[in-house]
């Protein structure tokens, strides 16, 4: 018993040590470990680069974010200048995920679970917006000749704005710029022109030198023969002859020199002036035209506010309308229809009342037959028997509220059946009002004999008729 419970013991201390040594990862050199969950700080995870770290179970769980750097292409395009002049600057940038605390954490919170084309599109956005921040704070001429300036802006303001999502710029390279009003290739050309007059006057310079040493050397030769000739006291005319000559070819040929070496300057001079003319003419060409495109753009900017400050409204305010209209027709129908509802439910109710009615009455009606043996009419004489003395009633109150505040009567003697006159009127009067036979009659029933006062031997004889 004691070795089994010695055995058990170490199964479970086994156990739990494996489980520990599983919750205990190490971190590779390119990647940083994020422990989220019930991190014990004020932070939302905890970052761990280069190390190592125990994950408590239930109440941590980790990720990785890996540090492999992004190559980001940004061709940006038509990006308004100082000068209002639009260029396009194709760069790269290259960045990763920081290793700073700060910035690893801001990459935990923003950037864990995405995947490299998300968190690529997320930077790209942040790079284009800031290239353009730095174009429009800069000349065209900064941004063409002064690259390491440009690159510093760029470095500034996007390794800013990048390390508020944990990312730092590696490296950015600008390959070409370029202007659609063709701006920076007129400067390339002033600057080529600039050179090649520059090289034309030195060439034009250096023959005026070998030009004028050749004159001298010329000189010098003739002075010598010269000279010689006179210490060898030549004293013939030839040879005093030819002195002359050297002397006179060599300032010929000096003068001559002297000659090309101004025309030429001349020619280089004029070809400077014109070509700083054309460039000074292109140059305010170019500025014209940006000033056009300027005010094109600013009519269109106003065009626009004016849109949207004057249609935009009106718009909306006529979609205000149609939507109103139809929300009170939309009210007006749903009252009607709960109007018509009603008024269905209502006679729908009347009419099933009134069936009811008529549904008992008939059950009733069908039991006094049945009452009768059968019989409808002895039905029909037993539902008058119950309303006969309303029947009387009411013919006793036909004649109840006439008023008669004098009567005259002229009795004769001669009167008929033996009746008076006054027992005549009497009589004539209560027969004004319907009898009750005359009422069966119309009903298309008749009233049974002994109701109608009639004596036997009639009443056997009727039902024979």
């Amino acid at each position: 018993m004691p070795v089994f419970v010695i055995l058990i013991v170490v199964l479970v201390a086994f156990v739990t040590l494996a489980a520990i040594l599983r919750r205990y990862k190490r971190c590779p050199s390119d990647k940083i470990l994020v422990i989220y969950g019930k991190t014990g700080r004020s932070a939302s995870a905890k970052c761990v680069h280069g190390g190592a770290a125990f994950i408590w179970p239930v109440f941590q769980s980790y990720a990785f974010l890996d540090l492999t750097p992004i190559s980001i292409e940004c061709n940006l395009t038509n990006a308004l200048s100082k000068q209002n002049i639009r260029v396009d600057v194709p760069c790269r940038f290259t960045v990763g995920i920081s290793t700073e605390p700060e910035s690893m954490t801001n990459a935990a919170e923003r950037l864990l679970g995405l995947t490299t084309a998300n968190i690529q599109n997320i930077a790209t956005d942040i790079l284009f917006g800031q290239l353009r921040l730095v174009i429009a704070t800069m000349d065209i001429e900064e941004i063409n000749s002064d690259r390491d300036k440009f690159l510093a802006n760029v470095s500034t303001n996007v390794e800013a704005e990048l390390r508020k999502i944990g990312l730092k710029l590696i490296n950015v390279n600008v390959t070409d710029i370029r202007d659609e009003s063709g701006y920076i290739e007129a400067l390339g050309k002033e600057a080529a022109a600039k050179a090649i007059n520059d090289a034309k006057k030195s060439v034009a310079e250096q023959n005026r030198f070998g030009e004028i040493g050749k004159a001298e050397a010329d000189r010098d030769k003739d002075i010598r023969i010269a000279e010689t000739a006179r210490d060898t006291r030549i004293n013939t005319a030839d040879a005093n002859a030819k002195a002359v000559e050297g002397e006179n070819n060599a300032r010929i040929a000096i003068a001559n020199s002297d000659a090309l070496r101004r025309e030429k300057e001349a020619e280089a001079a004029r070809i400077a002036v014109a070509a700083e003319k054309v460039q000074a003419a292109k140059a305010l060409e170019e500025a014209y035209k940006s000033e056009r495109d300027a005010e094109f753009a600013r009519a269109e900017r106003e065009k626009a506010t004016r849109q949207a400050n004057i249609v935009v409204p009106a718009q909306i305010e006529k979609e205000k309308a149609i939507i109103d209209a139809e929300a009170e027709a939309e009210k007006i129908r749903r009252m009607a229809k709960g109007e018509a509802d009603a008024i269905y439910a209502k006679m729908d109710a009347q009419a099933r009342g009134t069936l009811e009615i008529l549904s008992k009455q008939a059950e009733g009606f069908n039991q006094m037959v049945s009452a009768a043996a059968g019989d409808p009419q002895k039905a029909v004489l037993m539902l008058i028997a119950d309303r006969l003395p309303e029947l009387v009633k009411t013919q006793v109150e036909a004649v109840k509220g006439i008023k008669i505040d004098k009567v005259t009567v002229w009795d004769g003697a001669g009167s008929k059946d033996g009746k008076t006159s006054t027992a005549n009127f009497i009589s004539g009067m209560m027969q004004s009002v319907p009898p009750l036979d005359s009422l069966f009659k119309m009903a298309g029933m008749s009233l049974p004999s002994y109701l109608k006062g009639e004596p036997a031997e009639s009443a056997e004889e009727q039902p024979k008729e």
